[in-house]
């Protein structure tokens, strides 16, 4: 998925993350994807850039899409990162400049490495469900596998973690023992879990990640914070388990990661270390060289946003 952000202001992240346990609840901001899509924007914020390597957290829907095209993303371009789409309701066709042609549905891992450079489009099929709702997440690749040949994976089947009240999905890296099959190149964990009203559990987790919680749908108290959709609840490094109650019938996603402590540049659908490399990369996607063609999608591929008057700049994480 893009940033569509016609004037996209430069994103300074990276840096060591805060040392122990913390309770930092974000809300996200409204942002117009396409036409007809609206997102709640939750990475990066203004008080937080990242969470281990995830960088970039999109939430839509439930959307009731039944008498509209829905999603429509346009080619356009990435680099130096992974995307991850997630699905709980409705699905997305997924096109790239590799070739690659794949419906990604519910509970199915659709992922992305640009690496060096890609292109690719989403849209709702044309004979679509009524409802699409979902989330579409990056991952920032560490410098030494940034220009590595880009990729994508589809996986139908993924490891689940069962028990009383708790179904988990594991996304992305591992959670309590159960290993994705999903390529990563940095330790992190992506994971959706579902919970019954009244479930309560103690997740196992790595007290060297860092880690958030995105509410999908119902409402959660995440180490008695109540989570509830359209919010990210930030809950820093140190912790070797997480309390979970559900007061109604609810997934979240729970996202985490080893500090990202790499310097980057986030513009518009890029992830550089300089200014000169993000000019040099919209360039190239001005002048159609690089990041290759996407066949198929009916329609013109997105133009690149002007460069901000001010140079782009690596910075570590800002608070």
């Amino acid at each position: 998925m893009s940033n569509l952000d016609l004037k996209p202001t430069p994103t300074t992240c990276g840096g060591e993350a805060d040392s122990g346990p913390v309770k930092e609840l974000l809300t996200g901001r409204q942002v117009q994807l396409g036409e007809s899509t609206e997102v709640r924007r939750l990475l990066p914020s203004l008080g937080r850039r990242m969470v281990g390597a995830w960088c970039f957290v999109d939430h839509y829907g439930p959307d009731d899409i039944a008498d509209e095209p829905g999603m429509q993303v346009p080619p356009h371009p990435h680099m130096g990162l992974q995307t991850v789409s997630w699905l709980h309701e409705g699905s997305v066709l997924h096109r790239d400049s590799l070739g690659s042609l794949q419906t990604v549905r519910p509970r199915e891992l659709g992922l992305m490495t640009s690496g060096r450079a890609i292109s690719h489009s989403e849209e709702s099929p044309r004979d679509h469900a009524r409802l699409l709702h979902g989330a579409q997440l990056w991952v920032a690749l560490p410098d030494s596998h940034r220009h590595t040949a880009p990729a994508f994976e589809h996986h139908a089947t993924l490891p689940t973690v069962d028990a009383p009240g708790l179904h988990a999905t594991v996304i992305l890296g591992t959670l309590d023992g159960a290993t994705s099959p999903g390529t990563t190149y940095t330790p992190l964990v992506g994971a959706d879990l579902t919970l019954r009203e009244g479930a309560a559990h103690r997740l196992p987790l790595e007290p060297g990640f860092e880690y958030a919680v995105l509410a999908m749908t119902g409402s959660v108290d995440v180490d008695g914070v109540r989570v509830e959709p359209g919010s990210l609840l930030y809950l820093g490094c140190g912790r070797r388990e997480l309390p979970l109650l559900a007061r109604t019938d609810s997934s979240v996603l729970l996202i985490g990661g080893v500090p990202f402590e790499e310097h980057l540049v986030m513009w518009w659908n890029f992830i550089g270390r300089s200014g000169e490399e993000i000019a040099q990369a919209r360039a190239d996607w001005a002048a159609g060289t690089r990041f290759g063609e996407v066949h198929g999608y009916d329609g013109a591929r997105l133009a690149a946003p002007t460069l901000p008057a001010t140079p782009l700049k690596p910075r570590g994480r800002v608070r």
